[in-house]
Order: structure tokens, then C-alpha cells, then sequence
């Protein structure tokens, strides 16, 4: 059981409540008093995670699950943007943002996430809502089991997933001026009138914005202005809502962005090598993750794919293979699911080269085969040091002002918010962020 933190009494009159704002795609180095005001008055009157990491792979699936679980993909199950699935014997590659992949993963799986999720974990102590403008497939992974409310464009459930029609569903469109609509009406009901010991508020930029523009691009600080503005106005409501309400505010993203430079097919190269028949035949699958890609076999082809890994190391787009212990090393599982497994993870190759707008980092991308690589935009899902490096900043009056400079990650968020709460946070991978917090010598 969590300890309650520290100068704020037990018993006291406002009750805990626990905000979580994740601006999508914002990476840590694009905080500025120039680009993002009120992102660093914030930081500056909070606790900034100042070594704070992504997951791997850094996609917006896989860190929505990651949050709501205080796991690792190799532990909640969500692997990537996409996944292979082990079905009617063949591997078959699946988009995890569309609406109905959770019942796709259930009947290939018998299960959606293997781990809790917070929304299960607050179920009876005053519950969860959350509001996302992101992939259909990002925003139900937060609560896939409907233990609490979801609100997204393309539908709205309440407990035991009973749909919210009307007025109250939440009608949105998918860019800014939705983002925008979306948190006034958060801001609304669920910071100023709603009781749910924890809201979500997820937006979609800047992370849409840069899938079609370049990092540091005239739309993308444009973006960020907005952003801004977002999320001040949450910070706002907080603070008018404080003689309620004892908030944990966590202000965040769940990766960066890089600049793709070129892109390859890798199921295309692969059957170049002699894999044809075994990508045809679903014994081998490649699952896009933007500047990184998953590869699967089942048991019988999976010597005949290792076997190419040393070529394609060898290529000028491949950057680092995992495989085995690595694998693991990077949160991932090497289990057999039905047949088949998780071979090797491949992260893309990086360059320092510069964009046109002076930004560091250029990537090649994995062709998914479903849209076109718009090349010159921002990409992400990789270990590059941008994309990988998401910020977190945790604003709470007895946490005070500094950095917690050991090591953070998504997973860190899920065992923080439920300790302030002071419900369990066993059986996660992450761990509550408070302590350091709270000790001296773990600040600078």
C-alpha cells in the first residue's frame, strides 16, 4: 500500500484526485520559453523528470499501454504500433489503432492486456476517465476491459463498455482545433465537475502534426504554441479547483520525433533473401514501427530468418538487431505465443545530418505497406535520442520544486499516481516516482 506523501496530512478534507496530460510526439528538447511557456512556468513550480525515456518500441500503442499498465510490452502484451498475431496456423500483421483490434488480439489471444491496468486498479475508489484524440487503438489500450470511461471520435463507453451516444458522446475532429474542443471539455468535466480519482487527457499533438511536417517547421512551432496553450488551460483549472480537490498534476509525452530521410520495405528485402514463400505463407512477418520494425516467425521458419540477420545487419538503412536477452533487455518477450514468437527487434539506421530547418537526427523508416512515407516529416519508434526522450514534469505543492534526476520511464507514471492515491502498485515494472521526489539527495 502506497504512504501518503509527505506534508500532506492524512484525512484531509479535499479529496486525492490524479490529472495526467500527455501532449503526443512533444519531445523533451523542444521545451522553451519561446516555443512552450507555459510548459516551463509549469516546470518551473514542479518536479521535472529530467532522465525520463520512452519505451521501446517509442510508439503511441505501446506507451498507452505502458502508462496504463506500469509495464513493458514484453509484460502487458501490446507489442507495437502493429503486431503479428498467431492465427488459423499463419502469423498475420495487424494496424493495433484500429477500433476493433482489442477483439482481434482477444480472440487470437483469449486476452487483451495481460497486466491490470489503473482503470481496473481505481475501479472502486473512485474510478477513471479519460479523453483521447489520438488512434482508436491508443486510446482504448488505456482501458480495454472497460473498467472505466473512454472518450474518443470513434466512440465512447462508459463502465462495462456501455456506449455514450448524443451530445455527450465526444464528436471531435482529428487535428488542433479537436485537440482544443476536447480539453475544454475536460477541463470542464472532469477537472471542475467530475469525481474521478483519475483523468486522462491525451492529445494528439504534435505528434499528428509532425507526421506531416518536418520537426521545426513553421507548422510544427505552431503546433507547439498550441499545445501550450492546452495545457495551461488544464493547469488552470487545477489551480481553480484546488479548495475541492488535492491533484497530482503529471504533465508528459510518450516519445519524440526524428526526421525521416529515405525508407526501405523490409518484407520486400527479406524476400530477396529466400523468404518469400515463408512471408507468404504467414511463417514470417515484418511489423512496422515506424523508424524501427519487429520480426516474427514460427518455429519452424525461425532458424531460416535468424539466418539473414547478419545481411541485413549489413545494410546501410539497418542500425542495431536485438534478438534473445536483448530483446528482453529492451522490455520485450521472447515467448512462444501459439506457435510463433518474437525473433528480433531492428531499430533503424540514424544519422546526425540536419534537416532544412537545422534539426539533428535524420532516420530511415520501415515501409508498413499502408501509406506512402512522407519523407522530410517527423518520425518516431526507435531508440534515436529524440524520439526516445519524452518529458514528465509532476506538479504537487507537498513535491515542490527540482529535478528527479535518476532514470524514469513510462512505466514509472502507473505505480506514482496509485501510490498518491495510496491504493497497490504491486506487480508492475515501474516504480513510484515520489520517493525521489520527497528525498533531497535524489534531486539536483
Amino acid at each position: 500500500m502506497g504512504t501518503p506523501l509527505q506534508g500532506v496530512a492524512p484525512g484531509h478534507a479535499r479529496r486525492r484526485r490524479v490529472i495526467l496530460v500527455i501532449c503526443d510526439g512533444l519531445g523533451d528538447e523542444w521545451l522553451s520559453a519561446s516555443h512552450t511557456p507555459a510548459l516551463m512556468a509549469l516546470r518551473e513550480r514542479s518536479m521535472a523528470a529530467t532522465a525520463h525515456r520512452a519505451v521501446f518500441p517509442s510508439v503511441t500503442r505501446v506507451s498507452a499501454a505502458s502508462i496504463a499498465t506500469g509495464c513493458h510490452p514484453g509484460r502487458h502484451g501490446l507489442e507495437g504500433n502493429q503486431m503479428a498475431l498467431f492465427e488459423a496456423g499463419r502469423l498475420t500483421v495487424h494496424n493495433a489503432g484500429a477500433p476493433g483490434f482489442r477483439a482481434t488480439m482477444r480472440r487470437a489471444t483469449g486476452q487483451t492486456l495481460k497486466t491490470p491496468t489503473i482503470a481496473q486498479r481505481v475501479a472502486s475508489h473512485g474510478g477513471q476517465v479519460a479523453f483521447s484524440n489520438v488512434s482508436p487503438g491508443a486510446a482504448y489500450f488505456l482501458d480495454p476491459e472497460h473498467f472505466g470511461t473512454v472518450f474518443h471520435r470513434s466512440g465512447s463507453f462508459g463502465p462495462a463498455g456501455v456506449p455514450i451516444e448524443g451530445r455527450a458522446h465526444l464528436d471531435v475532429s482529428h487535428d488542433l482545433a479537436g485537440d482544443a474542443t476536447m480539453t475544454a471539455r475536460f477541463c470542464t468535466e472532469v477537472i471542475a465537475a467530475g469525481d474521478a480519482a483519475v483523468g486522462i487527457l491525451w492529445l494528439a499533438n504534435p505528434d499528428l502534426t509532425l507526421h506531416h511536417h518536418a520537426p521545426g517547421s513553421q507548422e510544427h512551432l505552431n503546433a507547439l504554441h498550441a499545445v501550450d496553450d492546452m495545457v495551461a488551460r488544464v493547469a488552470g483549472a487545477v489551480r481553480a479547483n484546488g479548495e475541492r480537490d488535492d491533484t497530482l498534476l503529471l504533465v508528459g509525452s510518450d516519445h519524440g520525433h526524428e526526421t525521416i530521410g529515405a525508407s526501405v520495405h523490409i518484407g520486400d528485402w527479406l524476400a530477396r533473401q529466400g523468404l518469400e514463400s515463408a512471408l507468404r505463407e504467414g511463417r514470417v512477418a515484418v511489423a512496422s514501427q515506424g523508424t524501427a520494425a519487429l520480426l516474427y516467425a514460427t518455429a519452424g521458419a525461425s532458424a531460416q530468418l535468424k539466418a539473414v540477420l547478419p545481411r541485413m545487419q549489413a545494410q546501410a538503412w539497418a542500425g542495431s538487431i536485438a534478438t534473445g536477452a536483448q530483446l528482453q533487455s529492451l522490455g520485450l518477450s521472447v515467448d512462444s505465443h501459439g506457435g510463433a514468437a518474437l525473433v528480433a527487434a531492428l531499430d533503424m539506421a540514424r544519422s546526425e545530418s540536419v534537416n532544412p530547418h537545422g534539426v539533428k537526427g535524420v532516420r530511415w523508416m520501415v515501409e508498413d505497406g499502408e501509406a506512402t512515407p512522407e519523407i522530410g516529416c517527423g518520425q518516431h519508434g526507435g531508440l534515436g535520442p529524440q524520439e526516445a526522450r519524452p518529458f514528465l514534469m509532476l506538479s504537487h505543492a507537498a513535491i515542490g520544486v527540482g529535478q528527479i534526476t535518476q532514470l524514469t520511464s513510462l512505466v514509472d507514471i502507473a505505480p506514482t499516481l496509485l501510490e498518491f492515491l495510496g491504493l497497490k502498485n504491486d506487480g508492475m515494472d515501474g516504480v513510484p516516482m515520489l520517493a525521489f521526489a520527497e528525498d533531497p539527495s535524489q534531486t539536483a
